[in-house]
């Protein structure tokens, strides 16, 4: 692909978030340019898949200079952040421009981690808008904001019907158990929920590999931690019964590859998410959003990036929930949701089953548009798009345009010197013939005027709109 070229500096894995992102952003860039991945040893059982596990095999460095030091780089780097330190993944390199991608959980960065994230990057991609809120806040100014996306194969909306548990009202909660991700809320709302209604289950995927933040559950004022070592799920049914859920009622499963997880989703009726924090805009939320699937999830921090009244049924009670070390300094201050709340949702959803689903219909719809391609996209464009801060390289259509001329030759027209126009014209063309949609707008637009990028031609397609809606009104 000629020289347009990206470092990729991520860890590849399906069984960790950071290895599911690592993994796809990879393969969806490498449709776009030039990919060389820097990362640690990965194996088939990491992928999952003979021939992906090739692909990425193929774009790794040969000499992989994970630990040269202050090695230089001759392309654009995009390298993961490790959490509220802004230090790089793996470590600094020199680069003509530096990329890092950053989800973190805390409302406070202290000037240090500042000071790291300028020396170590040029550019920091935030996984969520609040995220992003923080970092400019204290000071880090160079930010865009790119969500996760969904792998559209495995998440969608297809087949939502249950098969099996069909007598039941089934809750799905997942996420590593941890006090940040809300499971002691889980906990007492299906406590109130089993001791009303006898066809309550619930369906928990929470393994944690992390004993640390794990234990962090002792923190929590709703429920009693009591976590055994030893056997995984009979440690969490200890947990559930000595805070009084009858675990005949439970499926409590082990690890699952990411490929395993639609078939879980769609046995269950409602997801439940009161989380108090996310960096990022939670990949199993979004992931069982994709599949069609209604919610009960807090909003706040990166939750709002993605639900709405009508795609999920939103938890928007909260007060302050602080962190404190253990000398009693703050360490952060997260939205705890009102417990009383959560029940009501629970409540309503299951009274209302047939309200939810059209939800999860919405919920569908709109993340079948939150993919991984399009996050791949994004990211493109900061390092090569007509925008980006970096020597622009070419805008991803027109590059591809390069590529294979031939696919885009049938569609060649003169050009057209006014788009506005041009899309205002073809508006009053349709009189009589019904309403046209955007996204044949934006493909007449697109067939004509191919020179211009996506961004470019919806600009042009609302001053056409603001144009003709304004001709009707009279105004």
């Amino acid at each position: 692909m000629g020289t347009n070229k990206i470092h990729m500096i991520m860890p590849i894995g399906m069984n960790h978030g950071w290895g599911i992102c690592g993994r796809y952003l990879t393969e969806e860039l490498s449709k776009l340019c030039d990919i060389e991945l820097i990362t640690g040893e990965f194996s088939m059982n990491d992928v999952q898949n003979e021939m992906e596990f090739n692909h990425l095999n193929a774009l790794r460095k040969k000499q992989n200079p994970l630990f040269s030091d202050d090695e230089e780089l001759e392309y654009p780097v995009i390298q993961a952040i490790r959490g509220i330190t802004m230090e790089p993944w793996y470590q600094t390199y020199r680069s003509p421009f530096r990329v890092g991608y950053t989800f973190f959980e805390s409302d406070t960065i202290a000037p240090e981690a500042i000071d790291h994230a300028k020396a170590h990057f040029d550019f920091i991609v935030a996984g969520s808008s609040w995220c992003e809120r923080i970092l400019n806040e204290f000071g880090f100014e160079n930010t865009r904001t790119i969500i996760q996306g969904i792998d559209p194969l495995l998440f969608h909306p297809n087949d939502t019907a249950k098969t099996l548990y069909e007598d039941k009202f089934v809750i799905f909660s997942g996420g590593k158990l941890e006090l940040r991700k809300g499971q002691d809320l889980v906990i007492r709302a299906f406590k109130i929920m089993q001791d009303k209604y006898p066809d309550v289950m619930l369906v928990n995927l929470w393994y944690n590999h992390w004993t640390q933040s794990m234990e962090s559950m002792a923190l929590s004022p709703h429920i009693r931690f009591d976590m055994p070592k030893g056997d995984y799920i009979k440690a969490v049914h200890h947990l559930l019964s000595v805070n009084g859920i009858d675990t005949d009622r439970v499926i409590t499963l082990p690890p699952k590859q990411n490929h395993e997880l639609s078939a879980i989703y769609k046995n269950t009726d409602i997801g439940l998410f009161p989380n108090r924090c996310e960096g990022g805009t939670n990949l199993v939320l979004m992931e069982y959003m994709a599949c069609g699937k209604p919610v009960i999830a807090s909003y706040s921090s990166g939750h709002k990036d993605i639900l709405s009244d009508r795609n999920s049924v939103p938890i928007k009670s909260m007060r302050p929930f602080v962190v404190q070390n253990q000398d009693n300094s703050i360490l952060y201050t997260w939205d705890d949701p009102d417990l009383d709340e959560i029940i009501s949702a629970l409540e309503w959803a299951y009274w209302h089953r047939d309200k939810i689903k059209p939800i999860g219909g919405t919920a569908g719809e709109d993340l079948s548009h939150q993919t991984w391609a399009c996050s791949a996209e994004a990211f493109y464009n900061v390092i090569c798009g007509p925008s980006s801060k970096h020597n622009p390289v070419a805008d991803p259509i027109d590059h591809k345009r390069q590529e294979a001329p031939a696919l885009y030759k049938e569609q060649e027209h003169p050009p057209v010197k006014d788009p506005e126009k041009f899309l205002y014209d073809i508006l009053h063309s349709q009189t009589g013939q019904g309403p046209i949609t955007l996204r044949d707008m934006m493909k007449k637009l697109r067939d004509h005027c191919g020179e211009f990028s996506r961004t470019e031609a919806i600009l042009h397609m609302m001053e056409a709109l603001v144009i003709e809606s304004t001709e009707r009104r009279g105004w």
